[in-house]
């Protein structure tokens, strides 16, 4: 038998507005107090204390105690401190997965990446899987239930056309990679995400993109959005 107080509690959170419920919550900084402009975050699930944070060009940055203090992950270990993408794996929070190269073209931009780095051991340890000539790496998705299986949005050399633009995909570890999407050498991939229900769906957004000192290309019908159902 339900109560009645029971009902009135479900009758009153059903009218209770989101906005309501989060009202008393205000941001604030956690730092840490390097690197500028941030890109690159990532939670893992079933621990709300620890997050991996990575810069523009301050590197890869982790956090066991909900920000009150940091440690540098990448120094000593990356070529570079430009950090685009971090993915921890949903099945093996020990499997970190980062993309270097800010992604975004924009009117200052920092150095370029040099690829895909992965971690098996909670970011002590790094290890160096290739795909130098992404130069900027949009996003980085991993499989739910595999943390060997990965997707790599890579966005492309700013400066040139290249071929190394569009999604990749590795079912090793990274050891090899497939290039699964590509439209042309000037049109990057600029988000990638898969549906958390279904991971044989994944949505590629591609953008035909390009930079020199004195102009940025935003725009083709080259770009657009993509679906895969296969994986």
């Amino acid at each position: 038998m339900v109560s009645h107080t029971a009902l009135t509690s479900a009758a009153a959170a059903a009218d209770t507005k989101i906005e309501d419920v989060y009202s008393g919550l205000e941001y604030r900084f956690i730092g840490p107090y390097r690197g500028g402009r941030v890109l690159a975050v990532s939670g893992v699930i079933g621990d709300p204390l620890t997050y991996y944070m990575g810069a523009a060009g301050g590197g890869v940055w982790k956090t066991e105690n909900a920000g009150r203090t940091w440690t540098n992950l990448s120094d000593g270990h990356f070529n570079t401190g430009t950090i685009g993408a971090i993915s921890v794996a949903p099945s093996d929070a020990n499997v970190v997965w980062v993309g270097t190269g800010e992604s975004p073209i924009r009117g200052v931009t920092t150095s370029h990446g040099d690829g895909v780095y992965r971690s098996v051991d909670g970011g002590a340890t790094w290890s160096h899987l290739g795909l130098e000539e992404t130069r900027q790496i949009s996003a980085l998705v991993v499989h739910p239930d595999d943390p060997d299986t990965a997707w790599v949005a890579a966005q492309g050399n700013p400066w040139g056309p290249n071929d190394e633009r569009g999604v990749f995909m590795t079912t090793d570890g990274g050891e090899t990679w497939e290039h699964v999407l590509k439209v042309d050498d000037q049109t990057g991939a600029s988000d990638l995400v898969i549906d958390p229900s279904n991971p044989r769906i994944l949505y590629a957004g591609m953008w035909h993109h390009g930079r020199t000192p004195w102009y940025i290309k935003s725009g083709e019908e080259s770009g657009g959005g993509y679906k895969s159902t296969d994986g």
